[in-house]
């Protein structure tokens, strides 16, 4: 594996891809312990990720790391579904 990459890492949700005039709902900007450049941030892309909803009905919806976003670390990750406003501050897993 890549060096500090590791499955079953957990990230935060830090918010939706946002424009001008309009937020892209299936696009969500992440963040992971000890990834504070945009070229450690570049190991991630291609993972795999999934958010576990804390509610009774536990769904997990998955998504992919696709970019970096800025030069802080910060990554964008493509959700098959768009993720709640209740997701944001919560936590996301690498599962490959």
């Amino acid at each position: 594996m890549e060096s500090g990459v590791i499955k079953g890492m957990t990230g935060i949700v830090i918010g939706y891809r946002r424009g001008g005039n309009r937020q892209i709902n299936k696009h969500m900007l992440l963040k992971f312990p000890n990834f504070d450049s945009d070229k450690k941030a570049a190991q991630l892309i291609g993972r795999k990720i999934s958010w576990t909803s804390p509610g009774k009905k536990e769904k997990k919806l998955r998504g992919k790391i696709v970019k970096t976003h800025g030069r802080n670390g910060v990554v964008r990750a493509i959700f098959k579904k768009g993720l709640p406003g209740q997701a944001i501050g919560t936590e996301v897993k690498i599962v490959s």
